[in-house]
C-alpha cells in the first residue's frame, strides 16, 4: 500500500526552539538571520562582544555540517544594534540530507522570531560580465531539482509555517535589494578594490560534481547568471514562512562553458603537418577547472569586504 512521504514533524522544530530559548540569553533572541556561505563564516565575528555560540552537535535533532568551510555552529549576538543569529555552516542535498533537513534552520529562525534573513553563498559565474570576486544580488532563480520534484516542501504541508502552495515569484525583497545596493554605492572603497555589484539569476543544481561545459552552456541559455549547490531550498522554505529575504552571492569561480576542442580537427591537423601534438590544455587556453579550494580561497580574499558590507546593511535595516 502506498504511503505519503514523511517530513520532519512540527514538534521537532518546536523542540529545537524550546531548547535554544532555554540556552540563549533573552536579549540575544534574534530578529535578523544570516546564512553564511562557503568560507564566509567570518560574518559571525562582526557581532559585538558577548555573543552566545552553540555547536550543532549540542542541539537535539539538528543536522551536522560535513563540508570544509562550514564550521557547524549557531552564533547569537548583536550586529549593528540588532539581535542576530548567524548560521555558520549550511547543509546540502549532496551530503545525503533530505531537503527538509537542509532547510530546518530557516524554520527554526522563523519560530525564534527572525523577521529578515540574509542568505549568502559562494557561486560560479555563467555571465561573462561577472568576474571572480564580484558580488551579485539575486533577483530571481531557476531551481532545476525543484522543477523535477526535489522541492523542500514536497510532502504533507505544515500549516504552522505557511500555505500548501506558496508563491515565490517575488521572494527576493525589492526594498532590501535597493538598500543593499545603496549601502554598497555609498562606500567607494568596494569599487576602488575592484569589487563590482551586479543583479542576477541564481540556478540551483544538486552537485556535488561541478557542471560540464554543455551543462554550463545550457544554464546560461535559460537565463542563469550564476550557479550553485545550495540556497534555493532555503529560499523556498523561508518564503513559505513569510520571511523577508535578501540573497547575495560572491563569485568565486568562472564556469567553463567554452566547447571542448575537437579531437577530429586535431587528428586531421596532426596528419597534415606530420607533426607535433597540441595538448588539450593549450587548445583550451589553459582554462582553470573549478575546485572547492579555489572557492574557499576567494571567499577568504573577499571576507573582510563582505563582512563590512553586511554590517553596514544590517545597521540600515
Amino acid at each position: 500500500m502506498a504511503t505519503l512521504k514523511q517530513n520532519i514533524p512540527f514538534a521537532v522544530y518546536q523542540g529545537i526552539v524550546d531548547f535554544l530559548r532555554q540556552k540563549v540569553p533573552p536579549h540575544l533572541i534574534p530578529k535578523v538571520g544570516i546564512v553564511c556561505g562557503s568560507g564566509l563564516g567570518g560574518l559571525a565575528s562582526t557581532m559585538d562582544d558577548g555573543t552566545f555560540t552553540i555547536d550543532y552537535s549540542d542541539i537535539p535533532n539538528f543536522p551536522q555540517a560535513t563540508v570544509s568551510g562550514h564550521a557547524g555552529k549557531l552564533v547569537f549576538g548583536i550586529l549593528s544594534g540588532k539581535p542576530t543569529v548567524c548560521l555558520v555552516g549550511r547543509f546540502h542535498f549532496y551530503e545525503g540530507y533530505q531537503l527538509d533537513a537542509t532547510t530546518l534552520p530557516l524554520r527554526v529562525m522563523h519560530l525564534l522570531g527572525v523577521e529578515t534573513v540574509l542568505v549568502t553563498n559562494a557561486t560560479g559565474s555563467l555571465n561573462e560580465r561577472f568576474n571572480v570576486g564580484d558580488l551579485v544580488l539575486i533577483k530571481d532563480h531557476v531551481s532545476l531539482p525543484s522543477l523535477a520534484g526535489l522541492n523542500p516542501l514536497v510532502g504533507p504541508n505544515l500549516p504552522e509555517f505557511g500555505p500548501r502552495f506558496p508563491a515565490v515569484s517575488d521572494v527576493y525583497d525589492f526594498d532590501l535589494r535597493v538598500l543593499m545596493a545603496e549601502t554598497f554605492y555609498k562606500d567607494p572603497s568596494y569599487q576602488s578594490h575592484g569589487i563590482s555589484l551586479h543583479e542576477g539569476v541564481y540556478t540551483f543544481v544538486s552537485g556535488p560534481s561541478y557542471e560540464s561545459r554543455a551543462e554550463g552552456r545550457f544554464l546560461r541559455s535559460i537565463g542563469a547568471d550564476v550557479v550553485g549547490m545550495s540556497t534555493i531550498p532555503e529560499i523556498i522554505t523561508a518564503a513559505h514562512c513569510g520571511l523577508r529575504l535578501l540573497c547575495m552571492s560572491l563569485v568565486t569561480n568562472q564556469v567553463l562553458i567554452r566547447p571542448e576542442p575537437s579531437a577530429l580537427d586535431e587528428a586531421k591537423r596532426r596528419l597534415q603537418v606530420g607533426g607535433s601534438a597540441v595538448t588539450a590544455a593549450s587548445l583550451a587556453e589553459q582554462e582553470i577547472k573549478a575546485t572547492h579550494e579555489e572557492v574557499l580561497a576567494m571567499s577568504a580574499t573577499r571576507s573582510l569586504a563582505v563582512e563590512k558590507l553586511v554590517t553596514a546593511f544590517v545597521a540600515a535595516l
